[in-house]
């Protein structure tokens, strides 16, 4: 199987509750399995990691005129999606913003299809899940993150 490789911008969206935002996907290809993950996706022809997050951030959340913050993270990681395989570099911009209500409208069809919900999550909430969450590892990054604010060096995550 041919594996795609691509770019993409994610965001730890924090509200005013140092809640981080999380949606629950599903593969169709993989029925009954679900994750929990972050705004975010692929970069388009000639764009860059920050633009790519600001418009990712739009079209998934509908909230406009959220600052992005510094890069605080990025990785690679490997899945298979609707039988494709993939390897996606990522970058995570941190933001924050005071508006809670979301419009999914800016998605395609597609990521519609895909997005079984959308959360809230505080920092205990997602230390007591036992639903799989990505990127792995985001409690402990995100209560760094609060304590110590952003790295001056982007974090492998």
């Amino acid at each position: 199987m041919t594996v795609r490789r691509r770019q993409a911008a994610r965001i730890l969206l924090l509200d005013g509750q140092d809640r981080v935002l999380l949606f629950l996907g599903a593969d169709p290809a993989e029925p009954g399995v679900t994750w929990w993950f972050t705004p975010g996706g692929g970069l388009e022809p000639g764009e860059d990691v920050r633009d790519a997050a600001a418009r990712e951030l739009v079209e998934e959340t509908g909230l406009r005129g959220v600052e992005l913050g510094p890069l605080v993270g990025y990785g690679t990681v490997s899945f298979s999606f609707r039988g494709q395989r993939y390897e996606q570099e990522q970058w995570f911009h941190l933001a924050r913003t005071e508006a809670t209500g979301l419009d999914h409208s800016g998605m395609g069809d597609a990521e519609h299809a895909e997005l079984l919900a959308a959360r809230w999550w505080t920092l205990e909430e997602l230390r007591r899940t036992a639903e799989t969450v990505y990127p792995a590892g985001l409690a402990d990054f995100l209560e760094r993150l609060l304590a110590q604010g952003p790295p001056v060096v982007p974090v492998r995550l």
